[in-house]
């Protein structure tokens, strides 16, 4: 599978927050953060999961991604395999538009970094940004996750 996204900083997050039609916890370790193709754990509502993504396009907005849902038992051994740094955020669901936004407030070491994705279904589609949106960040790897659990704040 193809994931196109891109990514932005957000510069009033109380308004993103406000706007939210969901929200929940994450968790993210990786067990590998080699660009070439990082696996990532994720464990939120009560569910795991394993990705795996390869590395990006020049610009940051396309690569290929794979992902399976795991039970949480599974997903409890494979975090003792996580390499140090892992991620604590709440994702908030903002529906703006004809897309879904997800914005990601950090929590720990993160703490004070909000940033927005939005996932397209081709990769010149327009995307209209809600006034909340700060500056664009999509190709900046110190925005990448498993750059962040890694090295911390850009």
């Amino acid at each position: 599978m193809i994931e196109i996204e891109r990514k932005f900083l957000v510069k009033f997050p109380e308004k993103a927050i406000a706007q939210a039609h969901k929200s929940f916890p994450l968790f993210q370790g990786y067990i590998s953060d080699d660009p070439a193709r990082t696996v990532r754990l994720r464990i939120s509502n009560k569910q795991g999961f394993i990705t795996i993504k390869g590395p990006s396009s020049t610009d940051g907005t396309t690569r290929q991604e794979w992902e399976k849902q795991i039970d949480l038992t599974e997903a409890g051994a494979l975090k003792t395999l996580c390499l140090p740094g892992t991620i604590q955020k709440i994702r908030y669901l903002v529906s703006f538009g004809s897309h879904q936004f997800e914005v990601d407030v950090f929590e720990g070491v993160l703490k004070g970094l909000v940033l927005a994705e939005v996932e397209l279904e081709h990769h010149h589609e327009p995307v209209v940004t809600p006034p909340w949106i700060g500056k664009e960040v999509t190709g900046d790897k110190r925005y990448y996750n498993s750059y962040l659990a890694k090295h911390g704040m850009p």
